[in-house]
């Protein structure tokens, strides 16, 4: 049994010594520019590879430490992109210079962020700095660029700029991750409505888009919309904002419908009272949308 059990990681060994020099080849064919896998392809690889390890000792227990270590990748990974939403789909890396003191690297990373795809490119700079007798490495990223479809986003755009001018990658991710988070919470909320009002709510956009409209079945040109904005300034900082605007036909105007006059700044203080999802069910029923 021990014998056995050496056979298979000799073999293991041996196979990683073919993907070895088969990466090496392969690393020279592209000239130092290499690739990476995403998390998905990690993850998945990290259990195909506790399947095939455990089913080729045959009852025997894997190593504890190695399989700790690979459930605690595991859980990482995975508290990272559920954490963060986001999730790389690519990253290439080539040298463009390397010498005893300073090392230049060029960067290119794709992905996504909940609904939201990115594509980011920028140098690194790596220097080795003295600091109390200690020989440490100093990085600093230089020609960031950043690709999003920001469309008619301007509030994003003058973020995406500001970050490219200032090439702080740390408040890049945590403010799209942020951002990004609402956005897909208003895709999700809008879908919801839909899905339940289907005769009422209306997508002019379609799922992207910044706002809903709310008609009513048996009144012609009677329609109320929300607009949901996500606003981030040049520092980062999210905040979803919110407004009613309605069309009201004279014939409702003539009756004095005082919930409808007064709609807009009620669903302002509602919003403040229930939160998003609970002012626009409660609005469907007070203007008597709901059938």
């Amino acid at each position: 049994m021990e014998n056995s059990t050496y056979k298979v990681y000799e073999d293991e060994i041996q196979l990683l010594e073919e993907e070895i020099k088969l990466l090496a080849e392969k690393y020279d064919d592209m000239k130092q520019e290499s690739t990476f896998y995403s998390n998905e392809e990690i993850l998945t690889s990290i259990k195909l590879f506790q399947r095939e390890f455990q089913g080729e000792s045959k009852g025997q227990e894997c190593p504890s430490d190695l399989k700790a270590q690979l459930e605690s990748l595991e859980r990482e990974i995975s508290f990272l992109m559920k954490f963060t939403g986001i999730q790389f789909t690519s990253h290439s890396k080539k040298t463009l210079e390397k010498n005893e003191n300073r090392t230049v690297q060029k960067h290119r990373l794709s992905g996504n962020c909940h609904s939201l795809p990115f594509q980011l490119e920028f140098q690194l700079l790596e220097t080795q700095v003295m600091t109390n007798n200690k020989e440490n490495v100093s990085a600093v990223i230089t020609d960031l660029s950043v690709i999003m479809e920001s469309g008619e986003h301007s509030d994003l755009s003058k973020f995406v700029s500001s970050t490219e001018e200032h090439g702080n990658l740390l408040l890049f991710f945590r403010s799209l991750s942020s951002y990004a988070e609402w956005y897909e919470h208003r895709r999700c909320t809008f879908l919801h409505f839909k899905a339940k009002y289907p005769d009422i709510v209306a997508l002019p956009e379609g799922q992207l888009g910044d706002y809903i409209i709310l008609r009513n079945p048996k009144l012609s040109g009677f329609e109320l919309m929300i607009v949901w904005k996500i606003h981030i300034d040049e520092e980062g900082r999210t905040t979803p904002v919110l407004d009613l605007l309605t069309k009201v036909p004279e014939q409702v105007l003539e009756q004095k419908m005082a919930p409808i006059e007064n709609a807009p700044t009620g669903f302002r203080s509602m919003l403040l009272l229930f939160g998003i999802e609970t002012t626009i069910e409660n609005l469907i029923k007070v203007t008597g949308l709901e059938k």
